[in-house]
C-alpha cells in the first residue's frame, strides 16, 4: 500500500490523530490544515520535475479540489531564498483529511505512472514535510497568482502565542485591505504542528514577483517602522528564514 507521493514518507499516523484530537469541536469546523513537502532538487534537472508535476500531478490534485477531498493545492519553484527548491502543498479542513488525501492522491499518482513517479524522486530525493495550521488569512479559498513570498520563523515556544495574537488583532486588518484593494492576492500565517524547527510560516502571494516585492515593502513599513508592538512580534518570533517563491501551479 502506498503511503508516500513522489518519496515524501507519510508522518505517523498514530501521532497526527492524537494531535487532531486536541481540537473542540466548535474549532474543527473553522479549521483548515497544510501539508507541505519542502524539496530539495538536483538544480540541473528541477525543470524536468516541474514538468512531470505538470503531466502527472497537476491533473490528479486538480480532480481532488474539484471533488472536495482537498480545499487547494500547489507547486512552487525557488525564486530566491534557502536550500529548498520546490515545494508541493496541500490543504484540507483536517489532519486526517491531509492524511486520507495522501493515500489515495499517491495511489492514483503511482497507477498513471510509476515510471514518472520514480524519474521524479530522482531529481528531488530529499524532502522536509510540515503540518501547519491556518491561524489566520485567507489562504486557501483565494488565487494566488504568480508569485509568494514566505517567512519561516524560529519562536520562542513561550512567547509564539503572543504572535499569534499581534498578527490576528493588529496586522490582519493591514493585509485584508492590501488584498481588497489588490495589492496582495492572499495572505496567511499558520502554525507548526509536526515537522522541523520552523515555529511558524508567514505568507502573502500577489499576481507577479515586482507587485509582490513592491507590497511587501509597504507591509514593513506598516507592521514594523510605524508599529510600536513590532519588537513584542520580533521578541517572539526573531530569527527566520525568507523565500521567494514562482507559483508554477495552484488551484484555486
Amino acid at each position: 500500500m502506498r503511503t508516500s507521493i513522489h518519496g515524501a514518507v507519510a508522518l505517523p499516523t498514530v501521532l497526527l490523530l492524537a494531535l487532531a484530537g486536541t481540537a473542540t469541536a466548535a474549532d474543527q469546523a473553522a479549521d483548515l490544515y497544510i501539508y507541505a513537502t519542502y524539496h530539495n532538487c538536483d538544480l540541473t534537472r528541477q525543470e524536468r520535475a516541474d514538468q512531470i508535476v505538470e503531466q502527472l500531478d497537476k491533473p490528479v490534485y486538480d480532480a481532488a479540489v474539484a471533488d472536495g477531498t482537498l480545499q487547494s493545492w500547489g507547486w512552487l519553484a525557488h525564486h530566491t531564498g534557502g536550500k529548498w527548491r520546490r515545494v508541493l502543498y496541500y490543504m484540507a479542513p483536517s489532519i486526517q483529511g491531509l492524511l486520507d488525501a495522501q493515500q489515495k492522491i499517491g495511489d492514483q499518482i503511482e497507477a498513471k505512472n510509476e515510471k514518472l513517479s520514480d524519474e521524479f524522486s530522482g531529481i528531488c530525493n530529499a524532502h522536509d514535510d510540515y503540518i501547519w495550521k491556518v491561524v489566520a488569512g485567507n489562504i486557501g479559498s483565494a488565487a494566488r497568482g504568480g508569485a509568494a513570498f514566505s517567512v519561516y520563523h524560529a519562536c520562542d515556544s513561550m512567547r509564539e502565542e503572543q504572535a499569534d495574537e499581534l498578527m490576528k488583532k493588529v496586522y490582519a486588518p493591514t493585509l485584508d485591505r492590501m488584498v481588497s484593494d489588490g495589492r496582495l492576492k492572499s495572505w496567511g500565517w499558520n502554525e507548526h504542528i509536526v515537522g522541523g524547527n520552523f515555529r511558524r510560516m508567514a505568507t502573502i502571494s500577489a499576481a507577479d514577483v515586482k507587485s509582490l516585492m513592491q507590497a511587501r515593502g509597504e507591509l514593513i513599513e506598516a507592521m514594523y517602522d510605524k508599529n510600536s508592538l513590532s519588537d513584542t512580534f520580533t521578541e517572539a518570533c526573531g530569527p527566520h528564514a525568507d523565500y521567494l517563491w514562482e507559483i508554477k501551479f495552484s488551484n484555486p
